[in-house]
């Protein structure tokens, strides 16, 4: 037991807690242990489920490598402190997510799967959910009629594609990380809507048909803008396609701008 008799001998050292992130470089790896130098602490150990759990990540390390772990137990009866690498892991990449979000930082994603309701993506290693909600009105999906099998389609097309993004929401506890597209543009947005005012009249290319209206693309800073079906034509109509196609372009006049969403006319024009 000399690591816990200098521990206490030492009366200017603190004394690790179950839960504290220590910092440890690797001395040796035998008979699936891993053994961790940690300075005025002593030895750790890594074993058991913890090794198990981390084998992949361990197998990638070698003598003298630094990592971060989490203290699990206490001076075992061998004088070691039991160790975590996951667990440290993990929430560090907490620790520097929450980091991210109070600092608003935009950071680049990769799409590794999509569901009905978003796209899947990881940040630091923790698992994160992009809602539809969430993108950016370029990105977001233009399915007509609202098909949730088509709108799943056309969110599979993103897998693979990278993205930048911010934080929206974390709750460590329940594992949940949520991000947004849409907060990263909304700045930008702000600052291009100065140069328009609602009654202006615009050009741009009609970029998605839906039941509710269509999507039109205008000026150099490629905003997009919804024309809702009431205003397509002073006539009634069922579908929107009746009245413009995706590749069209028409003028439009802006009725409205708010929250950094803007709101088009075409039936003001005639």
């Amino acid at each position: 037991m000399i690591a816990k008799k200098i521990i206490q001998e030492t009366d200017s050292i603190k004394i690790p807690r179950i839960g504290d992130i220590l910092e440890g470089q690797i001395i040796n790896q035998k008979n699936a242990v891993v053994y961790l130098d940690l300075k005025e602490w002593g030895v750790g150990v890594i074993f058991g489920k913890e090794f198990y759990e981390a084998k992949n990540r361990l197998r990638k390390l070698k003598k003298g490598d630094s990592v971060f772990t989490k203290v699990i137990k206490l001076f075992n009866e061998d004088g070691y402190l039991e160790l975590s690498l996951n667990q440290a892991g993990e929430e560090m990449a907490w620790k520097t997510i929450k980091e991210k979000k109070s600092n608003n930082e935009i950071i680049k994603i990769k799409i590794t799967g999509a569901n009905k309701g978003g796209l899947l993506a990881e940040v630091s290693g923790i698992p994160a959910f992009l809602p539809v909600s969430q993108l950016s009105p370029i990105n977001y999906p233009k399915v007509k009629d609202g098909d949730n099998q088509k709108i799943l389609q056309a969110l599979q097309d993103f897998i693979g594609q990278e993205l930048e993004v911010k934080v929206f929401d974390t709750d460590p506890k329940e594992g949940k990380l949520i991000l947004s597209e849409k907060a990263k543009e909304s700045e930008k947005i702000k600052e291009f809507l100065k140069n328009y005012n609602k009654g202006d009249i615009v050009e741009g290319e009609i970029t998605g048909v839906v039941d509710f209206g269509a999507f039109i693309k205008f000026g150099q800073e490629s905003l997009e803008g919804l024309i809702h079906i009431s205003e397509l034509s002073p006539k009634m109509i069922k579908n929107p396609s009746e009245i413009v196609k995706i590749g069209d372009i028409v003028k439009a006049k802006i009725i409205e701008i708010s929250n950094n969403k803007i709101f088009l006319s075409l039936k003001d024009l005639n």
